[in-house]
């Protein structure tokens, strides 16, 4: 791995990557060279092993039990344990809280926390629903006031983790929205506990076939009139899309470091590959067509780390940094399929098969460039912040507008 030369990596921040690389070799690796498969689950042995090292707490404050660290430290953990398993990567960000934890009033947090960075209290969100993806301001999940109640209902989907969470944070309208220019007013974010491996009375829940993503299910969920106490809001009713809108930042750093791991594991298997495999005599790392490969993804892995590294310190600091977010994400998740593309490649029919590790890191380095903001949205987004949004996206939110309209006369 290669140390920088911009103030970036100091001491402490070397040695909390390492802990982390060591943790993914001992711990990480083998379980998911063992178990990854559509049926497979995380173990909750590993889990605990995370809890003990502090990896569900990595942005809680200390006075709640976490590590009180940032953004950079938490991605720099993340890479290592996606290098091993994304999934498992992907686990720890349900115990951060993200903008969850700076919506919660004081009493929640108290309450919620300290559980939290012990890995005892983790969270699955339900945003998405089937006929909503990359467009969250249109969910037609409502949640209706009744007496010291709400009442829930609508369908949601790309709920992963929903069975074994131990709350869901779903996002509902409570409210119209006032214009096409304000859609994501109105839509409120409701924390519902549940204990794990059920779901709450009123929701039903199909996991969705994958290719991918596996050691925990993603589910359809359908709720019929699930009720919640009404303490159960998170943050001001209505401001729950502003409020989420703010933390896609640090879930897009999140996914570019994922993204970084699945290539550096693809990189450093290829690397070892290429050293053992003899063709014509000679170690195929002799040809140079091999070499350049790696070459290349090695030199693209470092680019996408860089510009992790620089959007991290920006988001700690307090800059909101949308576009840089996403220029990052996007960089990241594209190199990511590309690298681990071409791992497989000088693997030849061998990467073809279960019997290494690059397949895996190959299907899930796919997933990057959908999850969280398609790589299209991302493109979007770093157009608009150059360019101002264009006289197109204003006929799409309007006419996405109406149909919200149209919606809520059905429903009257």
């Amino acid at each position: 791995m290669s140390e920088d030369g911009l103030g970036y990596m100091t001491e402490e921040r070397r040695m909390i990557r390492d802990a982390a690389r060591d943790f993914t070799i001992r711990q990480v690796l083998p379980v998911a060279n063992q178990l990854d498969g559509p049926d497979a689950e995380i173990p909750m042995a590993l889990r605990q092993k995370m809890a003990g090292m502090g990896y569900f707490g990595i942005m809680i404050p200390e006075q709640y039990g976490g590590m009180g660290l940032g953004h950079f430290e938490y991605c720099l953990i993340c890479e290592q344990l996606a290098r091993g398993w994304m999934s498992v990567a992907s686990i720890v960000a349900r115990g951060q809280g993200g903008w969850i934890k700076s919506a919660m009033s004081e009493e929640m947090k108290a309450k919620y926390l300290p559980r939290v960075a012990r890995g005892e209290f983790l969270n699955a969100s339900a945003l998405s629903e089937p006929d909503t993806g990359s467009d969250l301001a249109s969910i037609s999940c409502r949640a209706v006031r009744e007496g010291d109640e709400w009442v829930l209902t609508g369908n949601k989907y790309w709920c992963t983790f929903a069975d074994g969470a131990d709350y869901l944070s779903v996002f509902a309208r409570t409210s119209a929205p006032a214009s096409a220019g304000k859609r994501g007013e109105g839509i409120s974010c409701f924390l519902i506990e549940k204990e794990r491996g059920s779901f709450p009375k009123g929701m039903t829940g199909a996991p969705i076939p994958k290719i991918g993503y596996f050691g925990w299910k993603t589910f359809e969920l359908a709720l019929d009139g699930v009720r919640v106490p009404a303490d159960c809001l998170i943050g001001a009713q209505g401001k729950a899309f502003l409020l989420m809108a703010k933390g896609l930042e640090g879930a897009r750093a999140h996914t570019a470091a994922r993204a970084i791991g699945l290539a550096q594991g693809a990189l450093e298997d290829a690397i070892a590959y290429a050293g053992e495999r003899k063709q014509f005599g000679m170690p195929i790392a002799e040809y140079q067509a091999i070499r350049f490969k790696i070459a290349t993804m090695a030199t693209e892995i470092e680019a996408a780390r860089q510009l992790l590294y620089y959007v991290c310190g920006e988001i700690d600091r307090g800059r909101r940094c949308d576009r840089e977010a996403s220029m990052a994400k996007y960089f990241a998740s594209e190199m990511a399929e590309r690298v681990t593309s071409q791992a497989l490649q000088i693997f030849g029919g061998a990467g073809y098969t279960k019997l290494f590790a690059v397949e895996r890191y190959w299907r899930d380095a796919r997933l990057t460039k959908i999850f969280e903001g398609t790589s299209e949205i991302q493109q979007r987004i770093i157009a608009t912040s150059l360019l101002g949004k264009s006289e197109v996206e204003a006929m799409i939110a309007a006419r996405a507008f109406d149909t919200q309209a149209a919606r809520r006369g059905a429903l009257a």
